[in-house]
């Protein structure tokens, strides 16, 4: 079974065929958590894919909003990915440092603003580097390209549409989280929050979508198998959620790899209804 939408995911063979094109600009969406110690911006200047840009997924956010990385507004967005070189009439290509962790996040962005032609690197920079292909350390000439925003509110979700769920029950909540922060044994990396989950969410690990040995989303029977064992019914309406709406971005893309398309991301995620104290939550 192949994938349903395989023009959201590149294989590093296409990428290395296609990194002259002149419609094609690669994203750099590195972005680590606090605990793993590694610096984003850093990595970036030290080594990245030939001319690759770097989105960072903080500042080209909701720099106001006490909680991390929420969606910008239109005009922000805009003219942050303007900078970039990131337009209308481009094929976006995103990676990120880790294998798949931050770049679906990017992905699912610029498709909330409207721009569909984006896709994500399989297997992320450490495919890439594993296979002895090219990199660079000096920054790319970068030529402004105007940016459309048409957002589509129909794949986000905030925390009053995911507390209405709690009564309608209409979409399916799936947690991207490890299990040991779902099943509230294992402490929140962010100081502040609750432990435990949004009452009648399923667990679905981001982890157990790819494929350990090198990090690439698994083939699409076998997406399919992993999303119903965790009791989704792929017939109906899905959102996602995690920590801070990245790794909920990651089963956001599986679940269209595989042709699921009523799929929300909740963007607070774990940030925000971890720290309401009128959030209801299952340990």
């Amino acid at each position: 079974m192949s994938y349903a939408n395989p023009a959201a995911l590149v294989s590093t063979d296409w990428l290395a065929d296609h990194l002259s094109a002149p419609d094609v600009r690669v994203v750099d969406a590195s972005w680590y958590l606090p605990a793993m110690e590694r610096d984003a911006k850093r990595e970036f200047a030290e080594q990245h894919i030939p001319g690759a840009v770097f989105f960072d997924i903080d500042e080209i956010a909701d720099t106001d909003s006490p909680l991390p990385h929420m969606l910008p507004n239109p005009e922000k967005f805009s003219s942050r990915v303007r900078r970039l070189g990131l337009g209308d009439g481009t094929r976006i290509v995103v990676y990120d440092g880790f294998g798949l962790l931050s770049a679906p996040r990017v992905w699912w962005t610029f498709r909330y603003f409207g721009h569909q032609d984006v896709a994500v690197l399989d297997g992320g920079l450490p495919k890439w580097l594993s296979e002895n292909r090219p990199v660079e350390s000096e920054p790319s000439p970068i030529k402004d390209r105007h940016f459309t925003p048409r957002m589509n509110g129909f794949i986000v979700r905030n925390f009053g549409q995911v507390k209405a769920n709690l009564t309608s029950r209409r979409e399916q909540v799936l947690d991207a989280r490890p299990a040991g922060r779902f099943a509230g044994t294992e402490a929140e990396p962010r100081a502040g929050l609750r432990s435990g989950h949004i009452p009648g969410s399923l667990s679905l690990p981001v982890s157990e979508i790819v494929d350990p040995e090198n990090n690439t989303i698994l083939p699409a029977k076998v997406l399919r198998a992993k999303f119903e064992k965790a009791g989704i019914d792929l017939g109906k309406p899905v959102v996602t959620t995690c920590g801070s709406g990245v790794t909920a971005s990651g089963l956001a893309l599986a679940l269209y790899l595989i042709g699921h398309h009523d799929v929300a991301v909740y963007d607070g995620s774990w940030s925000e209804w971890g720290a309401q104290p009128d959030a209801p939550v299952e340990p």
